[in-house]
């Protein structure tokens, strides 16, 4: 095993919460925030999707850096250094400019989660990646559901400003407590840093890179919807701030649920695929659902069945994508990994963004559901032929037993 304590686990735990109430504490109102602020539909599009173009640049190269020097914790420390700053960005008043610096620091902060990841798994046995990414996997919508929780009560019970203002102090607090973090080097002390040759495998992983373009496509939905529009949405439909609220709340609980349970129920049942499959069809069936809702009661339900199937697919994805590559080049394939979906987060709400000035809110809404659809078919694909390539081998295993 290694030396981490059950301390040691606590006290990542609380940070990478705090990490992630930080930066989501104000999503549920940034684009009716920055609505109210006289920006256009296109350019609101394009603050939400610069949280997703920073990251396709940062996150690979600090992944890289991050196996080179065979550290996690100082990149820890700059994601809840950056977090705060990313909040103080949002408050100067004026221009335009600085909702979009806001959202551009927050990228940044954001591509550090490539270390948190990494530092976690190092925690677990080999063969507990799975258990590990589930666990972080709840952490991350644990803390995102709490930020998102008090987006709306504080914006009515105070001011707009008020979820930026929270933020920064969360983030202020995670960086105290992450200079106390321990990680177990002796696992890396004897590996040299990383090589271009050893690059050069990690990005040819064939399940890195497949699950890489389903999470590129999985993003784009997540962030034209909850991360997103839907706010916008449920606005249009006469929603308050409290209302904001029990949207999260319907989003976040069953998204938190499904994590958890994932890796223990749904995958010794119906495998890797099978379950990823199943989170995409029902995220693509819901995202078109949401053109045809007219009431907030539907928008509710649609988003509580979304969060549940997002909950399916993404532990799963993340898991996988550090499944197959070695102790030494894990933080490299997290990079590329997050660097690569990251193309979601920023082209989803990007290209949503002006599809919705054309056609209002729905015409994002339905492109998003053709991303989950081009996604379920390439999981239906390669489930198809890694079945046949398994049972090629079978025949042949079988033919020269008996020979």
């Amino acid at each position: 095993m290694n030396q981490i304590t059950a301390a040691q686990r606590v006290l990542f735990t609380v940070i990478t919460i705090l990490y992630w109430t930080s930066m989501y504490v104000y999503v549920p109102t940034l684009s009716p925030y920055l609505s109210d602020r006289g920006l256009s539909l296109p350019f609101i599009g394009i603050v939400l999707g610069s949280y997703g173009f920073v990251q396709m640049f940062v996150r690979f190269p600090l992944g890289i850096l991050s196996d080179r020097f065979g550290k996690r914790k100082p990149f820890i420390v700059l994601g809840m250094l950056t977090a705060a700053i990313s909040c103080l960005l949002f408050l100067i008043p004026g221009s335009w400019l600085w909702p979009l610096a806001g959202r551009l620091m927050a990228g940044v902060c954001a591509s550090t989660w490539v270390a948190f990841t990494v530092l976690y798994a190092s925690y677990f046995g080999a063969g507990q990646t799975g258990k590990a990414m589930g666990n972080i996997s709840v952490m991350t919508v644990s803390g995102q559901m709490v930020g998102m929780l008090l987006s709306g009560w504080l914006t009515d019970g105070f001011s707009e400003n008020a979820p930026f203002i929270l933020g920064a102090v969360i983030a202020v607090i995670g960086l105290g407590l992450a200079f106390l973090i321990k990680e177990p080097q002796q696992k890396l002390r004897n590996q040299p840093g990383m090589s271009f040759a050893m690059i050069k495998n990690v990005v040819r992983t064939k399940t890195l890179l497949q699950v890489s373009l389903l999470s590129i496509l999985a993003h784009g939905v997540l962030f034209i919807t909850m991360f997103g529009f839907t706010p916008l949405k449920a606005e249009e439909l006469g929603a308050t701030g409290l209302n904001l609220t029990i949207l999260v709340f319907a989003f976040m609980l069953p998204h938190a649920f499904a994590s958890l349970v994932t890796a223990r129920w749904f995958t010794p049942r119906f495998g890797n695929w099978g379950t990823i499959g199943a989170g995409f069809l029902l995220s693509t069936i819901c995202t078109a659902a949401m053109v045809f809702g007219d009431s907030f009661g539907f928008l509710i339900f649609t988003q509580a069945i979304n969060g549940f199937a997002q909950g399916l697919h993404m532990p799963l994805l993340l898991g996988l994508a550090i499944r197959d590559v070695a102790l030494p080049g894990r933080a490299t394939a997290m990079g590329l990994y997050q660097a690569l979906y990251a193309i979601g987060m920023f082209s989803g709400p990007f290209l949503a963004g002006w599809l919705n000035e054309s056609w209002g809110l729905n015409g994002g809404f339905l492109f998003g559901s053709l991303l989950g659809a081009a996604a379920f078919i390439l999981v239906t694909v390669w489930a198809r032929s890694e079945r046949k390539s398994a049972n090629r081998l079978q025949q042949s295993t079988a033919k020269e037993i008996s020979g």
